[in-house]
């Protein structure tokens, strides 16, 4: 799935070519998880503002006849293509398509998961109910440990739940958990209210530095993930300990472990990350 690196990267690679592109027309595939909530036809004419991220949803703010916006989420499998004039035909995965003056935005969603949606605003339904239950931007400089500690109070579930779930803190897939939580030494099935306080700032700490590393590399590509001018990321290229299950640790040499939570799978290293 398309976590924050890979969203992030998606939005940085569309934000400059297409801001100030007048929408030209719209075409829909197959149904994706909701409805557009307009008719294609209504985008015709609206020009493109600064593409935003909200944890792993995109927003592409029209203004025009109608003010609003377009709200992306890339799903299971998603991802999004900027071809040039004219664009090849669209395959039988390729669901939705933005034509603009500047080429045209393809979304590529062989399991439908995604979804692209009409609202006024952030503020406005339906963004504002597919948002309100976000937890922090892991770079939000509100997001302190001291804050970060005060949630996981209450919170019974196992550290690395805790962390998929997004209502703490966003961003944090399945890879990025796993490798901030080897980088900070904490055992994945450690209940989150037993997380100190000092635990909660190396976790912090790990993660910033796990999705930041992520960033740089332009996310990860496990099957097929590219952005929107076709690049794979490099992230997977120095994962520590996700996907190597039975391989030495790099830095005590115990063979990773892989466990099943959530039914996701969990790597780490048994002596390195402690309860």
């Amino acid at each position: 799935m398309p976590e924050l690196p890979e969203v992030e990267t998606t939005r940085r690679s569309i934000d400059a070519p297409l801001r100030g592109a007048r929408v030209l027309g719209a075409r829909l595939g197959k149904p994706l998880r909701w409805p557009l909530g307009c008719a294609p036809e209504d985008l015709v004419g609206l020009t493109l503002g600064p593409v935003a991220r909200r944890g792993k949803y995109l927003w592409l703010p029209l203004a025009g006849a109608r003010e609003g916006g377009l709200l992306l989420h890339l799903g299971m499998s998603g991802s999004l293509a900027l071809l040039p004039e004219p664009p090849p035909p669209p395959g039988t995965h390729d669901h939705f398509e933005l034509r603009t003056t500047r080429g045209t935005l393809r979304l590529t969603d062989p399991r439908r998961f995604g979804a692209v949606l009409w609202s006024a605003s952030l503020a406005s339904e339906p963004a504002a109910r597919l948002l309100a239950s976000l937890g922090h931007e892991p770079f939000d400089a509100a997001l302190t440990p001291e804050f970060l500690h005060a949630r996981l109070q209450g919170r019974r579930a196992p550290i690395k739940q805790v962390l998929l779930a997004g209502d703490v803190v966003v961003g944090a897939g399945n890879i990025y958990a796993c490798e901030a939580l080897f980088a900070a030494g904490i055992h994945p099935a450690l209940r989150a209210d037993r997380l100190s306080r000092p635990r909660a700032a190396r976790l912090l700490a790990a993660l910033r530095d796990t999705l930041g590393r992520a960033l740089a590399l332009g996310g990860t590509t496990l099957r097929d993930f590219r952005d929107a001018h076709g690049m794979s990321g490099a992230f997977q290229d120095e994962a520590r300990v996700y996907g190597r299950a039975g391989q030495p640790c790099l830095r005590c040499g115990a063979p990773v472990r892989r466990i099943v939570q959530g039914q996701r799978a969990t790597y780490f290293c048994p002596r390195c990350q402690k309860r």
